[in-house]
């Protein structure tokens, strides 16, 4: 498909935050959790926003409540765009709990969706059958994502998380998930008023390799967007993203916000001073993307 002009660039060519990289891409992401778009919807959806989606999660369970022909139609539209679309981790899940794995990998193979999300966010799920199901859906030939953390906030410690990581991707997942729910409060990074808890999220990711490339945050509140944005740059992996919220969030990554500009601003103020001063500038996380 191809890329459409956009409304503003010969007046505005570049954007306040440049570096967002174009799909095809590995960082970058933005995954969406859809919940009840309908046909139309995620047309209109599609058709506004599809080069900042990369991947629509039809969340929870919520896909086995579709009518068939409704669901074959949505997940072909989806795919037609160039968007990733899987089903939820909790159908996963009950599939692990009542040990139809291979069946539901086959359904899902058969009704179009490109990847799967292996998770034990309600269910125990050793580290061999969490092995088993990477691999048996990479065999399938799905992409998947795994998902790390309790829906229920219980902590995990962090030496253990990043063992957990370490085995999924050498298992064959493409990215991994950090939990952050729906709602973003107490659970995974945050706390229970959403905020990001800094000290845990730096420890994650310290001896990661390439933490941008194979995560992606859960991060359904602006201001943990805006937090992540800071730390990483405007190619950190965002999930549990609102469909409606498509279109702000790109505009965070861009600068196209005041969140957002407001930190281009001051990065700019900051370097004439340096450079007035005599200084050199000692750059800092986000200095390389601003």
């Amino acid at each position: 498909m191809q890329k459409p002009r956009l409304a503003w660039q010969d007046i505005l060519p570049g954007f306040p935050l440049p570096g967002h990289s174009g799909k095809p891409r590995q960082t970058g992401y933005t995954m969406l959790l859809d919940k009840r778009l309908g046909l139309n919807e995620t047309r209109d959806l599609l058709e506004l926003a599809c080069d900042y989606i990369d991947i629509i999660k039809l969340t929870f369970g919520t896909s086995a409540l579709y009518p068939e022909s409704v669901l074959r139609d949505k997940i072909k539209l989806i795919r037609l765009y160039g968007v990733d679309v899987y089903p939820g981790g909790t159908l996963f899940e009950i599939a692990i709990w009542q040990d139809k794995l291979e069946s539901y990998l086959q359904r899902a193979a058969e009704l179009g969706f490109t990847g799967i999300e292996v998770s034990d966010g309600t269910i125990p799920l050793s580290a061999k059958e969490r092995r088993r199901a990477i691999q048996s859906a990479k065999a399938h030939g799905f992409k998947v994502v795994t998902e790390v953390g309790k829906k229920d906030g219980t902590p995990i410690p962090v030496l253990r998380m990043q063992q957990i990581i370490a085995d999924d991707l050498e298992y064959g997942a493409d990215k991994v998930i950090i939990e952050g729910r729906e709602s973003g409060k107490a659970v995974g990074i945050f706390d229970q008023n959403g905020n990001v808890k800094e000290a845990e999220m730096e420890a994650l990711v310290h001896g990661l390799p390439c933490p941008e490339a194979v995560l992606i945050w859960e991060a359904p509140l602006k201001s943990q967007q805006v937090n992540l944005i800071k730390r990483f740059g405007p190619n950190v992996n965002l999930g549990n993203i609102a469909p409606e919220e498509t279109l702000a969030l790109e505009a965070l990554r861009c600068g196209l916000r005041g969140d957002t500009l407001g930190l281009c601003l001051d990065h700019m103020a900051a370097n004439r001073r340096q450079v007035s001063g005599g200084e050199v500038s000692s750059g800092g996380n986000i200095d390389a993307d601003f």
